[in-house]
């Protein structure tokens, strides 16, 4: 692997913390550029007011300084820093450290596991800037997470953490999205549960935004936009259609929870068409590859995997969003997939983000897809043929 690309990957890794929360600190070490008195840079996550950022604290021989960044600044200055100026850095993530060394043109990146590690908590004004800390919201209770005394039902735990997770991930991204009033569209929206909740936390932090939940069933649609109405979220609607009849021109991010098999290829396909600069999907079933992989020839190094049901089902879900992955990169999209939430609280936990720009060689994707769809016996991905890949 090339030094930029060992670079990336930390970069990369970077990121991640930051979207998922699990960085608990950042370290430059070995500075050999301009300013003399520069010693060391350190790192960590915060919220403030404007929102999440990386705070840099600049450690010189005398003073301190310290600035903070949001997440592509910061990706920004990591990257050319461990390409021109700083011979070491350290990551450490509440799942592992990675310790990047680099000694001329030579680069070592080396990721060590950690158990037990906390995640650091962001700053005083942390709880306030999550949406669903308090139950006593109109949508909330007409939704059915909390009661009439705004505490959180025993039965919604699980939705609580997991909407709650979900819009502490997507609110760094959408500050980051080029355009003072962003338009968000939510595919296959149902009850409109992020929805209201991300609208709410726009809200809160004083951010114009419109949100548009689609949705195919009339009736929730109908009640979707009388309870945005009682809530006066003025700017957040939605919109009887399927994903693929809806015209998402002008979206400048596509979500979509949960939405199920191909549903999610719909929902990447929209947000790739529409030019969308965000696109943030958590897919949920994986059947049209698995059907594939099952009628199909893989290749027979991976039988003692792929015989046993259980296995099956795993790797189908890992190809799927693998493919999905490279195919948005074909797409001129940077892309991670990450689990956004434990286990423990939903088996369908990982969650695809997808940023325009900065991506890798196009050919490059197209080539690996070609290789991976060879390897496991998938004669076509379903997003394929709505990109209208040969």
């Amino acid at each position: 692997m090339s030094a930029p690309d060992r670079i990336e990957e930390f970069v990369l890794a970077l990121q991640t913390g930051f979207i998922d929360g699990s960085i608990t600190k950042l370290k430059l070490g070995g500075y050999h550029g301009p300013e003399a008195d520069l010693k060391s840079v350190e790192a960590r996550k915060v919220t403030i007011k404007a929102g999440e950022r990386l705070s840099f604290v600049f450690r010189y021989k005398t003073r301190d300084i310290t600035k903070n960044l949001v997440i592509d600044e910061a990706m920004s200055f990591v990257r050319d820093g461990l390409l021109n100026e700083f011979r070491s850095a350290r990551l450490e993530t509440t799942d592992f450290d990675l310790q990047f060394e680099r000694q001329g043109d030579k680069i070592r990146l080396k990721k060590t596991e950690v158990a037990g590690r906390e995640a650091v908590q962001g700053g005083h004004d942390r709880t306030k800037n999550r949406p669903l800390t308090s139950g006593d919201k109109v949508w909330m209770q007409a939704l059915g997470i909390s009661g009439a005394d705004g505490k959180v039902l025993a039965a919604s735990q699980d939705k609580f953490r997991q909407i709650n997770k979900m819009v502490e991930i997507f609110a760094p991204l959408i500050q980051e999205l080029s355009t003072k009033k962003p338009r968000i569209v939510d595919m296959g929206a149902g009850k409109g549960y992020l929805d209201f909740a991300l609208f709410d936390y726009l809200k809160s932090e004083g951010k114009d935004a419109e949100v548009i939940g689609v949705e195919m069933r009339p009736k929730l649609v109908e009640d979707g936009n009388k309870l945005a109405e009682k809530s006066g979220f003025g700017a957040l609607s939605f919109v009887p259609a399927s994903i693929l009849d809806y015209d998402a021109s002008g979206a400048d991010a596509v979500i979509a929870l949960h939405a199920c098999d191909t549903a999610t290829d719909d929902a990447i396909f929209k947000g790739i068409s529409s030019g969308a600069e965000l696109i943030a999907v958590a897919p949920c079933c994986h059947k049209q590859v698995r059907r594939q992989m099952e009628a199909g020839s893989s290749d027979n190094r991976l039988d003692f995997l792929l015989r046993h049901g259980t296995f099956m089902e795993k790797q189908a879900e890992m190809v799927t969003d693998g493919l999905r992955a490279l195919l948005l990169e074909a797409s001129g999209y940077r892309t991670k997939v990450f689990e956004f939430v434990s286990d423990a609280h939903t088996p369908k936990n990982n969650l695809i983000v997808a940023q325009k720009g900065k991506a890798g060689s196009r050919e490059a994707a197209l080539k690996r897809i070609a290789e991976v769809k060879a390897m496991f016996g998938i004669e076509k991905h379903y997003l394929e043929n709505l990109l209208g890949l040969n």
